[in-house]
């Protein structure tokens, strides 16, 4: 709009004259959709430009245009009032990003009110100039507000307008929209959908539209003002409602409500303390010279660290837990507020943070939930550390293959199929009342995403105890967005919980037994299943709150939703924290996590947006730019989901051709979904593979850091701090890489050519399958069932004179060719990709000694190249076996 109408000023020809107003016309008109749902410019202002471009006010159409970008683009329209007209004194140079960080934290915060009432535009604007008028200059926030008529208004403005913070429901609210339709399927479907919406009983608009908002945003305050009776009203889910006033336009008290719960969500209580606790001041006589900063300020040599840091770090550095600052070991103040703060958010019964890492939350569940001789099934390519945390625990672990990417070298995930196979074939070989957990990676590294309320209900109505641990690692940022939320551990509890009380669920339960009374395994995989009413909900997720929100290195958090919590893990899982916390936690890093929990509350919903913005608009730059396609490809979910996992059809959200496409029912139906903050580029085409395109040239080259890569894939990720600009300069990256390639191939030889041909062939064509778990050697097994004991393998081995080296190319080849039975005595774990193709007591099959040959990686961890192999002796196996057939027979 900025662009046509600054263009229409400059006197062109009468036909551009047309078309341009044409385009401004097609503007105005796309843009009326959404104007109606945001407070700044809002409807009169739009109206105003409106009529400024039919009156042929072309240069006053574009200084307003020029202005309303610019206060968006800025963020100064939530600071003050943006004046429109040519002749008004504006500060062009308010710029919110270019403010220092004291102006900015002093500023008060900025959010929008949306109010729910089908009023005419004099009663609107009556009820905005009270909004105006209860402000108060010793309000710690400011607001202004939108009015909307309907239900369907109510739903599209809060998952349109992220400054929304609170909706106050009037009883004059309708319930249809005169909005365009297809906006309106599109995005009602994340409310509940159209269906659900016609039922509504019109006494019922008020409270079912509460409850059909905290479905979506659930973060946010509702204020309800009924004129119906105390008992009525009472009897109603009534969802994010704070408060109900009664008939009554007592604007002052709702103002003060607002801001109150505002307030509530922009606490920070260990901020706030540790705030505090610099500024006193303090004889030290602890540990920690650093605190306070005093062996800093006194020395000679290390200034240059105060001066890089800044005094306030160390202010705020001490080693005791007085002052108000709480221990993380036993919270009783700030720091037990904080978590309970961060329940209220994630959607938990119980938070913990972790100082130490999502590895050390990991250990922290499985030890507290899992006892020696347990079965645990887990997906064999998640995180190193549980596979270490099963050692500690003891557990015998039933590893789980998710399916192959073997063109990509990357695993996706477990299908669902597998998991009740596993667990049947447990169940008939009498073993499944030893199965405590099932334990998944959601989101996978490479974006990944379970269709957890299918996982959960299936596996609880084959072991109705089943615990679930989902290493939600990557996932932090997903409770905050609609799309993701569904697909979070916390989430589908609260949901399972609500579900498996209702009649309707016990009557789909019953019903289902009936017509599966004679069915055997093979019919149990094949149908949905309902899990039984007395199953049992005990959900936990790890999460780094580091990888994808705002906190520090480290910081992250455990969030449980245990029904047997309190009566039977509470004590072990205290002793487990207090196993793997330290007793000196940094309290920059719980700060951080307590900050970074108020802003997702507060804008989460905005930040993730942008973040998937982001994501997609890479995608179509990348897909739509005819050089960067000859040598880079963004995989999508038709790449790296199997067909038959994709019960919707979808197989890319952005096509060249067909242009967007909506995400929202593979998200709710397939088996899996694809993140799609993370982006998965084929570089194979450049003749370099993934850790050479991160490292040589990405990184040293133009200094753009990423984590993962396969054989011939690097992965970019998006998050809550990617900027447009680094979207863009990524893109200008690319594109001389592109034409760098081109230009160099113009000039090259016929053999440079080949070569290169030839590396490209190997890269995209000769890939090596990625194997499968083999098998636990007997050993190490009780009977014939998968599951194994990787703990007492992997003590073996710290005795050297249990291990042997064997050669990849020599020794270790001729064994297997000899018809040797062969076993790991540590994990081995190629990088890239990253998971381990082998723990200790596993047999080495055929499969992964191809494999690790084929492998063109330098780093492979646990692997000697002068050494070889390191495997178990004939004599160690022999060993144990015979120690565990005494077992047995005593």
């Amino acid at each position: 709009m900025r662009e046509a109408t600054a263009a229409i000023t400059r006197d062109p020809n009468a036909k551009d004259r047309k078309d341009l107003g044409k385009t401004i016309q097609e503007l105005f008109s796309s843009l009326a959709v959404i104007e109606p749902y945001w407070a700044f410019p809002g409807m009169a202002a739009f109206e105003h430009l409106i009529r400024q471009f039919d009156h042929g006010s072309f240069e006053d159409l574009a200084f307003a245009v020029n202005r309303v970008t610019r206060a968006l683009t800025t963020g100064a329209y939530r600071r003050r009032h943006i004046p429109l007209d040519r002749d008004s004194v504006d500060q062009e140079d308010d710029d919110e990003a270019m403010l220092p960080p004291e102006a900015r934290a002093m500023a008060k915060p900025y959010f929008e009110v949306l109010i729910v009432d089908n009023v005419n535009e004099h009663q609107e604007r009556w009820l905005k100039s009270n909004v105006t008028r209860m402000r108060r200059p010793e309000d710690a926030f400011i607001y202004e507000a939108v009015v909307v008529p309907s239900i369907e208004d109510a739903l599209i403005a809060v998952l349109f307008n992220y400054n929304i913070q609170a909706i106050v429901v009037r009883p004059g609210l309708t319930l249809k929209s005169k909005t365009d339709q297809k906006i309106l399927t599109q995005y009602l479907a994340r409310a509940g959908g159209r269906k659900e919406i016609d039922a509504i009983t019109p006494e019922n608009y008020g409270p079912e539209l509460c409850r059909m908002i905290a479905r979506v945003r659930p973060e946010l305050d509702a204020y309800l003002v009924t004129e119906r009776s105390v008992e009525d009203i009472a009897g109603h889910d009534l969802g994010i409602c704070r408060r109900v006033f009664y008939n009554q336009e007592d604007f002052m008290e709702l103002h003060l409500n607002i801001l109150r719960g505002v307030q509530s969500r922009n606490k920070s209580p260990f901020f706030t303390a540790l705030v505090e606790y610099s500024k006193q001041p303090t004889g030290v006589f602890h540990a920690m010279p650093i605190s306070r900063g005093k062996s800093i300020t006194r020395s000679h040599w290390i200034q240059d660290m105060g001066a890089f840091y800044g005094p306030n770090i160390f202010l705020a550095e001490t080693s005791a837990t007085s002052g108000g600052l709480d221990s993380l070991l036993e919270p009783h103040g700030p720091i037990k507020e904080a978590q309970e703060l961060a329940a209220r958010a994630f959607g938990s019964k119980q938070t913990f943070f972790a100082t130490n890492g999502t590895s050390t939350c990991n250990k922290i569940v499985v030890q507290a939930l899992i006892k020696p001789g347990d079965i645990v099934l887990v997906d064999r390519d998640c995180h190193k550390s549980h596979h270490y945390g099963m050692v500690l625990a003891g557990a015998q672990v039933c590893y789980l293959d998710s399916y192959p990417l073997n063109k990509y070298s990357m695993y996706g995930a477990v299908p669902l199929h597998d998991i009740k196979k596993q667990l049947l074939d447990l169940k008939a070989a009498g073993k499944l009342d030893q199965v405590r957990m099932l334990l998944l990676t959601n989101c996978t590294f490479d974006g990944l995403v379970y269709n957890v309320e299918r996982v959960m209900e299936e596996c609880l109505a084959i072991k109705p105890d089943l615990i679930f641990l989902w290493d939600e690692a990557w996932f932090a940022f997903a409770r905050f967005n609609p799309t993701y939320r569904q697909r979070t551990g916390m989430n589908t509890a609260n949901m399972l919980r609500e579900k498996l009380k209702s009649e309707a669920h016990a009557q789909r339960y019953e019903a289902q037994q009936v017509a599966l009374k004679d069915a055997d395994d093979e019919e149990l995989l094949n149908t949905r299943l309902i899990p039984p009413p007395h199953a049992r909900v005990r959900v936990y997720a790890t999460q780094s709150t580091h990888k994808t929100l705002t906190s520090l290195r480290q910081g992250s958090m455990i969030h449980v939703n245990d029904q047997d919590f309190k009566g039977e893990v509470e004590q072990s899982f205290h002793e487990a924290y207090m196993t793997h916390t330290s007793t000196s936690p940094n309290y920059q890093i719980i700060a951080s996590l307590d900050v970074g929990r108020r802003q997702v509350e507060l804008e989460g919903f905005e930040f993730v947006q942008r973040q998937v913005e982001a994501a997609m608009s890479m995608r179509r730059a990348i897909s739509d730019h005819p050089l960067l396609s000859k040598y880079f490809k963004v995989l999508t979910a038709g790449d790296m989901i199997p067909e038959e996992h994709r019960e919707s059809g979808l197989t890319s959200y952005y096509d060249t051709e067909q242009g967007w496409t909506d995400m929202w029912e593979c998200w709710e139906n397939d088996e899996f979904a694809l993140d799609p903050t993370r982006v998965t580029l084929s570089v194979g085409n450049t003749g370099w593979d993934g850790d050479t395109f991160k490292t040589d040239i990405l990184m040293d080259r133009y200094g753009i850091q990423i984590n993962k890569t396969s054989r011939n894939t690097v992965l970019f990720m998006t998050n809550i701090g990617t900027t447009r600009s680094s979207v863009a300069y990524l893109i200008e990256v690319l594109v001389e890489i592109a034409k760098s390639l081109d230009e160099r191939l113009d000039d090259a030889s016929r053999m440079e050519r080949l070569s290169h041909d030839k590396r490209v062939s190997n890269l995209m064509e000769h890939y090596p399958p990625l194997p499968d778990f083999s098998r636990f050697h007997d050993a190490f097994k009780a009977d014939s069932t998968t599951d194994g004991d990787i703990r007492t393998a992997y003590y073996l081995s710290y005795d050297d004179t249990n291990c042997d080296y064997l050669d990849l190319d020599g020794s270790l080849k001729h064994a297997m060719e000899e018809g040797k039975t062969i076993v790991s005595a540590s994990f081995i774990i190629p990088y890239p990709p990253g998971f381990p193709i082998l723990v200790p007591g596993q047999v080495i099959s055929d499969e992964i000694l191809s494999f690790m040959r084929a492998l063109d990686v330098s780093e492979i961890h646990g692997y000697r190249p002068d050494l070889g192999l390191r495997v178990f002796t004939d004599e160690a196996l022999a060993s144990v076996s015979a120690k565990q057939l005494s077992n047995s027979k005593a």
